[in-house]
């Protein structure tokens, strides 16, 4: 057992970083090129001014439609990306490997929070697989990459919260929650968890064009 942990925290780690950072690189590269070629005007509109105002909008839980006509889901939204990127940062076992492999750390969240805020992060992912399932005009666009999406980053957290509770053998559970982390950074780049990484592109875009193009807001 220590030496599967050895290699999910060693050398797989290291593959499911490059491949994270190294297809990042090619989507963001290859969806540039691909905008080039189909329309290249899309390029010039570009503008940080109405992007920006896009984006701060759309970051308002309440600075939309969207947003005011489903307050439920804006909640879970908002509450569901806060800690998907807070708990990784901060916590306190991420921070200790940093400062393992690289000699580097920042101030931790304490535990209770952390947990907390894992545990929140499943309610969400529960939450938004029910209304796949119950709301007609969702469950009629939802496709299998939809549910792929939801369910990496529901196991990612369900393993860690399972695994600081010890529900179930540990260390096993340590190494699945690992695991699946590593391919959480595997398939950012290619599926629709790309919106991490495409997300502020697409809405500046976006924003750009009904600002700029349009001369309205697209919220």
């Amino acid at each position: 057992m220590n030496s599967a942990y050895a290699f999910v925290v060693g050398p797989l780690a290291w593959f499911a970083w490059g491949v994270f950072v190294l297809g990042s690189i090619y989507r963001i590269v290859s969806m540039y090129q691909l905008a080039k070629a189909k329309d290249s005007s899309s390029l010039h509109y570009m503008s940080f001014k109405w992007g920006f105002r896009s984006i701060m909008a759309w970051m308002n839980p309440v600075g939309t439609l969207g947003w005011q006509r489903n307050p439920w889901t804006a909640m879970m939204t908002f509450v569901f990306h806060i800690c998907l990127v807070i708990v990784p940062l901060f916590l306190l076992g991420h921070v200790v490997l940093w400062d393992q492999f690289f000699g580097i750390s920042w101030p931790t969240l304490p535990d209770t929070i952390a947990d907390i805020m894992s545990i929140l992060v499943v309610v969400c992912c529960i939450y938004f697989g029910a209304r796949r399932f119950l709301q007609k005009d969702v469950a009629y666009l939802t496709t299998a990459k939809d549910w792929i999406a939801l369910a990496v980053p529901t196991l990612v957290f369900l393993t860690g919260v399972l695994s600081y509770h010890e529900i179930g053998d540990a260390k096993v559970m340590l190494i699945l929650h690992i695991i699946c982390g590593e391919i959480m950074l595997i398939s950012i780049p290619f599926t629709r968890l790309s919106h991490a990484v495409f997300g502020l592109f697409t809405r500046a875009y976006i924003g750009s064009e009904f600002g700029g193009v349009r001369r309205c807001k697209d919220w």
